[in-house]
């Protein structure tokens, strides 16, 4: 989408893929959705289709055309690991994560189950790459548990849980090979509440795991006047980026034209 993004923990986000669908409770006030329906039918506009899953070919190359290295916020407006698209469309957009590896890349799915079998076969030597960051969404215990204990079964180097948007105690939490915790609140029209506690509780599981936590937002309808403070401060823990020398802009144009002569052009 942007080579900058307004999403407090990542630099970037990138939407090779577009659209997606409802699986879960955390999907009832999708911003996604939300924001690609306002353009549906706009001639040209990028989500000129809304919402409806599809692959962007000319988006594929992207980080590799930024000028500097960024955390990436891989499908931000849609699921890697959707049903509908194929193994072969999921690895072309690794290819560039494996190809651009001066970025770090932060991968969130709903789809766990497809996650840890691609992990484990066609996709497992990116998953022990350091600068691929494998993540699940996490918004209640029923869906929540299933999620994580996929990811702690996928051989990944770095894991990460998007606890977001909270919508209830999650009791006690497996934190077992996990990285990173992002806990936040529902935003806009009809966002859910939050309990202070909630968030609490799993600030004070990180701690005692040594887990990075993060705590993006309370949410809410106005989510600038609600802020980010948790009794009076902020938390934004991530693990540690692992550093990487940017290729030359020849070398980078280089790999952007191997990638193209491989892409289709449409989809």
């Amino acid at each position: 989408m942007s080579e900058h993004s307004k999403i407090e923990w990542t630099d970037a986000t990138w939407n090779p893929i577009r659209g997606c669908t409802k699986i879960s409770p955390g999907c009832a006030h999708c911003y996604a959705e939300t924001f690609a329906e306002r353009f549906r039918g706009v001639p040209g506009h990028p989500y000129e289709r809304g919402f409806d899953l599809r692959t962007v070919p000319e988006k594929l190359a992207d980080p590799l055309r930024w000028p500097r290295p960024r955390s990436v916020f891989v499908n931000s407006m849609s699921d890697l690991f959707h049903e509908a698209l194929d193994d072969a469309s999921i690895e072309a957009v690794v290819r560039v994560m494996r190809l651009a590896d001066w970025h770090t890349y932060q991968v969130l799915t709903k789809r766990s189950e497809r996650l840890q079998t691609l992990l484990t076969t066609k996709l497992r030597d990116a998953a022990r790459l350091p600068h691929i960051w494998w993540g699940v969404s996490v918004e209640n215990h029923r869906h929540g548990a299933s999620r994580i204990r996929h990811l702690q079964d996928a051989p990944a180097a770095v894991r990460f849980l998007s606890v977001e948007p909270l919508l209830e105690d999650l009791g006690r939490l497996d934190l077992e090979g996990i990285s990173w915790v992002i806990v936040g609140g529902e935003s806009g029209h009809g966002a859910r509440p939050l309990d202070p506690d909630w968030v609490r509780s799993i600030r004070d599981q990180c701690r005692a795991a040594d887990v990075a936590f993060f705590f993006k937002q309370w949410g809410g309808v106005r989510k600038n006047r609600t802020g980010r403070e948790l009794d009076g401060a902020t938390h934004d823990q991530i693990p540690p980026r692992p550093p990487r020398p940017l290729p030359s802009l020849n070398d980078r144009r280089n790999l952007i034209a191997q990638l193209e002569s491989t892409t289709p052009t449409s989809a």
